[in-house]
């Protein structure tokens, strides 16, 4: 193998990024693979991605790597492939790749591989989303903020989670994680929304499937997205689903949520509360709805930018993840299956978009897919 280009779309981290060496997933320390890919012989590209005339418009045509991240990915459409002669394979730093056209690099055999490891980090967050929810956490925080001091009026709308249905649509790589971290707090029952029933020896937590999306919302008094983003989930909690919610139910993250109807429900009290860090456009403009909604007692956001899996711990993990990627790739090794989104020119995993219509039918959204050996939720 000759000199080859590796191009890695990250976002600037100015000077964060220069006292904290640890902020691998920055312009400035470039995942911390630019003097190992040197000592190779091989050139590390690493970039911001804005604009038409971006430097990713530009580099992607003699890339054969590309890297990005799921927080501020880098958009790769069917047109960007077909400009991108040389490009072979796409890294992930971090789960989700919905940024990438799926089907068509599946055309292209270009190959798309995830750094999975960041999966503990983002479930943590989930479990913190539904958390700052219940306890309504940031009015309480807002209010010492301005000097003020009135318990009823956080009180009067703060909740434990003891006692509560929670449920996940999608049990899959995160989805179950966010169940095994929700036991200890003895809700009343852990329900979850997926197209296969967990198996007995991974469900020690007891959770139950329900089959009906609108049962499901309707029996949970917090709901957590964790499905991934394509075509057939695109929406799915709209403003008829959200109808279906019990009134003042908690939802917490997910970009599959419709925007609108999301601020709505907030607005008219049919939802108590959202927090998430997954936006549908990432970075989110100043004018979306999701910076400024609250709920009918000025509560009950708790959003933030997309950073549940940039923890400094997530991004050694999914660095030194990109770097086994990149490491078997460059020596010709089999990769990890369970980091296999597509292999050449053909799907590797249930976890990502099918452009079948009865292919989507078939997995549903949770796609909790068990290789039926390991404890990895493809």
């Amino acid at each position: 193998m000759g000199v080859i280009t590796v191009l890695a779309i990250l976002y600037n981290g100015f000077n964060a990024a220069i006292k904290e060496p640890r902020l691998l997933g920055t312009v400035e320390n470039k995942l911390g693979l630019d003097k190992w890919l040197a000592s190779r012989g091989h050139e590390l590209i690493g970039i911001d991605k804005e604009g038409p005339d971006s430097d990713f418009q530009k580099h992607i045509v003699d890339a054969e790597v590309l890297i990005t991240t799921p927080f501020h990915p880098g958009y790769l459409t069917r047109n960007v492939m077909e400009r991108a002669n040389n490009l072979k394979i796409c890294i992930t730093a971090g789960v989700g790749s919905d940024h990438i056209d799926l089907p068509a690099a599946v055309d292209h055999k270009i190959q798309v591989l995830e750094a999975i490891r960041v999966l503990f980090s983002v479930a943590e967050h989930v479990v913190m989303d539904i958390l700052a929810l219940v306890r309504n956490f940031v009015p309480a925080h807002e209010m010492i903020e301005r000097g003020d001091w009135q318990v009823s009026d956080i009180a009067r709308n703060a909740f434990d989670l003891e006692g509560k249905v929670v449920g996940t649509i999608g049990a899959g790589r995160i989805g179950y994680r966010v169940l095994q971290r929700l036991a200890p707090f003895e809700c009343k029952e852990l329900l979850y929304y997926d197209y296969q029933t967990l198996p007995q020896d991974r469900n020690t937590f007891n959770a139950r499937r329900v089959e009906d999306i609108e049962q499901f919302v309707s029996e949970c008094d917090v709901v957590t997205v964790n499905a991934p983003l394509h075509e057939g989930t695109l929406g799915l909690v709209n403003e008829k689903l959200l109808s279906k919610f019990k009134p003042g139910a908690w939802l917490a993250r997910g970009a599959i949520c419709d925007a609108d109807a999301v601020a709505a429900a907030l607005k008219s009290g049919q939802l108590r509360g959202y927090a998430g860090d997954v936006w549908n456009v990432q970075p989110a403009p100043k004018d979306h709805p999701w910076r400024t909604m609250k709920n009918p007692l000025g509560g009950g956001n708790g959003m933030t930018p997309h950073y549940s899996g940039s923890t400094l711990d997530a991004q050694s993990r999914y660095s030194s993840g990109t770097k086994q990627i990149l490491e078997n790739y460059l020596d010709g090794k089999e990769q990890d299956p369970v980091n296999v989104i597509v292999g050449k020119g053909a799907w590797a995993t249930k976890a990502s978009y099918f452009p079948d219509d009865a292919m989507l039918a078939l997995v549903g959204f949770g796609h909790s897919q068990f290789d039926g050996q390991s404890e990895h939720y493809l």
